[in-house]
């Protein structure tokens, strides 16, 4: 390894810190960064992948695996570096337990395979000291000792390299066979420029691009959580002026390369053709080149990019310190830079604490991005802000008049707040965007039925259970709708066709339980509520309606024992004291229904059936008074 670092310090001078405090302050520099954000919330994708995912064992732990994959890869290759001499053992375990470890993180995330092929330039450019510009004249002349130089001679290179190579396969068929053996679905406000019908247009709109997030690099100011649906308008012609940005790229990209390739300093050549290799290689998933992107740009796909990005602009400040005697003005500019970029990512730590703040965050930056307004507004409506929420939505449709989500939840407040509808239109109009839609179809059935239009609530229900067979929320309305009509055995079947697809669903238990016991199937009732419990068995609203069957059917002590039970865990639910006192009111426990009715009567003084029983209750207490004296 000292010989790496010498090969380091020859371009890169050598930190004037002891490497003690060299280490501490890269440490503290780094808890301050992101020192606000270490007890944030789990916002925007994070919620879907850890928060939401029933296999958050695994998912939930991507990002630390990703980390401890390449800190355990670059620290063997390392330890690889420094017993060059010796076998090979050392460096195939490393390569190994990189494929392992890049495996599970390719499964959780998009970025696995990429880290492998970085191991692979480390290898070869780092520890194989592998000379490109040599390899490249040999094959361009056709040179017959090609086969003499000793990076491709070196048997345990060729094999960790073909381990990688055959590990980074074997993770790739497994994430295809995952995904269904086929690409996502991707749609144009994912990613408009894929969907140009110009090849020119497409390739201008890629590299402008590519420098968009190359100036992400460079001047991390402008980000947003989401670049697309018309955050970057699409360049239709090469007069736009936006098109210098494409021309910068190159002749920076192009420039570096040819002093990778060209440069006389070998030292040189290494380091720029490394840092290149950081820069590029990570990045090539995300260029549309091989195949579709779901995203236009994406902060995430920097950060092992962003490695390259240093080491080359690390390169650049040693370079340039060499030959101006103004060393303390670069220095000067150098900690500027860090310090400038040190409070840039506290601010925007900071902003990743919670979900709104990074929306509103968004706004500023892609003002006509229509996901940035739908996710403020979804942050609103779940708050119970709902005016706010309706104003955001509305935005969000104006700018996208496609938006079938935002339409979707904005139908949602609107039939709540029971403007009906107007609900009814916009969720007509996504239905008829997206036909498939199977959420829009539900909640526009759940409206046509508050219209009373009952037939075509049912063709809506319908369609959405067409489109999304295992749908127990629509079979739980659909079984609503049944019940309004008086349908009892078509309500009850479709209340156990959404139990069965979702065990937990206690709506549609409890609703099951309280038709049969209205319909006096009491045995039934019973039998549903029993099986209803062991499935969910800290269910209060289960415990109270079961408790009401039992006591109907004269079990009094299991009726109160469910009852007490459903209080000790809803203690200010008025209407469990109002039938645990009416149960003890049939029972006899007149002492007891008094007390329950009157704490009954000071949670919901408005309840007319507690007061009328509470009112025969007092007349017969009065009346056995009388007896008495």
């Amino acid at each position: 390894m000292a010989e790496l670092d010498a090969d380091l310090d020859h371009i890169i001078p050598s930190s004037v810190l002891p490497p003690f405090w060299a280490k501490l302050v890269v440490g503290f520099v780094s808890l301050v960064c992101f020192a606000r954000s270490y007890d944030g919330d789990f916002v925007f994708d994070d919620s879907e992948a850890i928060v939401n995912n029933k296999v958050a064992g695994v998912v939930g732990r991507a990002d630390l695996l990703g980390a401890l994959f390449f800190l355990l890869s670059f620290l063997g290759y390392c330890k690889a570096f420094r017993e060059s001499n010796k076998e090979g053992t050392h460096s195939t375990f490393w390569v190994l337990l990189s494929i392992l470890l890049g495996a599970v993180a390719m499964l959780c995330k998009e970025q696995g395979i990429t880290v492998l092929g970085l191991n692979a330039v480390f290898d070869i450019l780092v520890i194989g000291k592998l000379n490109v510009l040599e390899i490249v004249q040999k094959v361009l002349h056709k040179d017959k000792s090609l086969e003499n130089i000793s990076v491709l001679r070196n048997g345990g290179l060729l094999f960790r390299i073909t381990l990688l190579a055959s590990g980074g396969a074997g993770v790739l068929f497994v994430r295809w066979r995952i995904m269904g053996t086929g690409p996502p679905a991707f749609t144009e406000v994912d990613n408009p420029a894929s969907f140009a019908d110009s090849a020119l247009v497409r390739a201008i709109n890629y590299n402008y691009y590519y420098s968009l997030n190359a100036w992400l690099l460079l001047c991390p100011w402008w980000l947003c959580f989401d670049w697309s649906m018309g955050c970057i308008p699409l360049i239709k012609s090469v007069g736009d002026w936006r098109v210098i940005a494409l021309a910068a790229l190159w002749i920076c990209l192009i420039g570096l390369i040819r002093q990778a390739l060209c440069s006389e300093d070998s030292h040189r050549r290494r380091i720029l053709t490394l840092g290149l290799g950081f820069l590029i290689i990570p990045f090539l998933p995300a260029s549309n080149l091989f195949f579709r992107v779901g995203f236009v740009v994406a902060e995430r796909v920097l950060y092992l990019p962003s490695a390259g990005y240093c080491m080359l602009l690390t390169f650049g400040f040693g370079a340039l310190s060499k030959h101006t005697r103004k060393k303390k003005l670069i220095a000067a500019f150098v900690l500027g830079i860090l310090f400038i970029n040190m409070l840039r990512c506290v601010t925007r730590s900071c902003e990743w604490r919670s979900e709104e703040r990074l929306f509103r965050s968004a706004l500023s930056v892609c003002p006509l991005n229509a996901k940035v307004h739908y996710n403020v507004g979804k942050n609103l409506a779940d708050k119970g802000n709902q005016t706010a929420a309706i104003r955001y939505y509305r935005e969000a449709v104006r700018l996208n008049p496609k938006y079938v989500h935002a339409m979707n939840n904005l139908g949602n407040i609107l039939k709540e707040r029971n403007e009906l509808r107007e609900a009814e239109e916009l969720l007509s109009l996504a239905v008829q965007i997206q036909p498939d839609f199977a959420a829009a179809w539900m909640n526009l059935g759940i409206v046509q039925n508050s219209l009373k239009r009952f037939e075509a609530a049912e063709q809506s229900y319908r369609t959405a259970i067409k489109h999304r067979r295992k749908y127990p929320d629509c079979y739980y309305n659909l079984g609503r709708l049944y019940a309004d009509l008086n349908r009892h055995v078509d309500a009850l079947n479709a209340w156990r066709n959404a139990t069965v697809l979702k065990p937990e669903h206690s709506l549609a238990w409890n609703n099951m339980i309280i038709l049969l016991d209205n319909t006096g199937n009491l045995a039934q009732a019973e039998a549903v509520g029993r099986e209803a419990l062991e499935l969910i068995p800290n269910d209060h609203s289960l415990m109270f309606s079961l408790a009401n069957v039992l006591g109907k059917s004269q079990k009094y002590k299991e009726s109160e024992a469910l009852f007490l039970k459903a209080i000790k865990a809803h203690p200010n639910a008025a209407s469990y004291h109002g039938n645990l006192a009416v149960l003890y009111h049939r029972w006899g426990h007149l002492d007891l229904a008094k007390k329950h009715y009157e704490i009954s009567l000071q949670l919901d003084p408005s309840a007319s059936g507690t007061k009328e029983n509470y009112g025969l209750l007092r007349r017969k207490l009065e009346q056995m008074q009388k007896k008495d004296v």
